[in-house]
């Protein structure tokens, strides 16, 4: 697999943060927290509907979350 990101929505991501034990905290407009208890990590997600989340928005979410592309690739 080479290190391409896919184009998803907020929806995919929201599904590969909740299986990474990240729990939904909080929302402010069209953004959403979410947060992991085991680490203190924080994952902010755009919420908006019918947009894919632009490449450099979800590479550094993927970052945020501590895995690597091809990981999140798997998890989707």
């Amino acid at each position: 697999m080479n290190g391409r990101l896919p184009q998803v929505k907020a929806k995919d991501v929201v599904h590969v943060v909740t299986k990474l034990s990240f729990r939904f905290d909080r929302q402010s407009g069209s953004h959403a927290m979410y947060y992991r208890e085991s680490d203190k990590k924080r994952i902010v997600i755009p919420v908006h509907p019918g947009g894919d989340i632009k490449q450099k928005t979800l590479s550094g979410i993927i970052n945020d979350m501590g895995i690597k592309v091809e990981e999140f690739k798997k998890l989707v």
